[in-house]
């Protein structure tokens, strides 16, 4: 699904502020102090990340590097079983890793340490929002309780000044009238998009999106894309994994190509959809444009 031909402009860099995300990991210690990452220092720094499953058995991820900055909006593209999605799970604290380190905004984040426990920075991981294919949403809550649920259970905020932050959130990205709906009476469209909501709720610095629009139905599609794309005006830095050709040409900063667990080609969006370097990358692109499945 090709999405609109307007392009995304760089934007400046987000607010500092403090966001959620579970997962899975060692228990890690607080960092304090605001942030004063310098200029020239990565927002996001993966090195040599390595991920396998089985023992060993079923290598996913071989030696990843990459970095991105504050004001990118970073792309990753490749065939299935790729990496992709297990990349972005990694960056959010949810897997376990056989070597290499993650650091964002300056700080130690993830690592893997000499006995090969992994280490996850909670305080930092709660800077990281992840929206994931499949909605995730309390079924047998409002879309109001999904959003406050956090917040105020985890987090000890006022039930009031959450439910004000929620509506302003609702009514931001035209779901107010949804407000006391479940998810089962909400299309796909709308679950994601209160997917996306709740987990601006915790006001991370930087949101990965894993395929979100791939399990809706081609008319949904653009409205995801649409909510995505106006917090990428806003200078929220962001992680997508897509297969829409069309709003990954638009909304990216940066591509980063993945197959075979490692990063074959990266590069600004321009160079890489209208001349690509290596013909693993043209093959892809040229499976894509015959909508051939890769």
């Amino acid at each position: 699904m090709v999405s609109g031909s307007r392009q995304i402009p760089a934007a400046p860099g987000p607010a500092s502020s403090v966001a959620d995300a579970g997962g899975a990991g060692s228990a890690g210690q607080s960092a304090e102090g605001e942030d004063r990452l310098p200029a020239t220092q990565p927002f996001v720094e993966i090195r040599n990340l390595r991920k396998s499953y089985a023992r060993g058995a079923i290598p996913v991820l071989k030696g990843v590097g990459d970095t991105m900055s504050k004001t990118d909006r970073l792309v990753i593209l490749g065939p299935s079983g790729g990496g992709k999605s297990t990349l972005l799970r990694c960056v959010m604290g949810l897997e376990t890793i056989d070597s290499g380190a993650i650091t964002l905004d300056g700080r130690n984040y993830i690592e893997c340490l000499s006995n090969g426990r992994t280490f996850v920075d909670r305080t930092v991981q709660r800077q990281v929002g992840m929206v994931f294919q499949h909605y995730t949403l309390f079924p047998h809550l409002t879309v109001l309780g999904n959003l406050i649920l956090a917040p105020v259970k985890r987090n000890g905020e006022k039930k009031g000044a959450a439910i004000a932050r929620a509506e302003a959130l609702l009514s931001r990205f035209g779901l107010i009238s949804k407000l006391k709906s479940y998810p089962s009476q909400l299309s796909g469209g709308q679950k994601q998009r209160v997917a996306i909501a709740r987990a601006l709720m915790l006001e991370p610095k930087l949101m990965l999106f894993d395929e979100v629009t791939s399990a809706l139905d081609p008319e949904l599609i653009a409205e995801v894309e649409s909510m995505i794309s106006e917090l990428a005006e806003g200078g929220m830095p962001m992680m997508i994994v897509t297969h829409d050709m069309g709003f990954a040409k638009n909304i990216a900063t940066k591509v980063l190509f993945c197959a075979d667990g490692v990063v074959m080609e990266s590069g600004d969006p321009e160079t890489f959809f209208a001349a690509p370097k290596i013909k693993r990358t043209r093959d892809f692109l040229a499976s894509i444009l015959r909508g051939t499945k890769v």
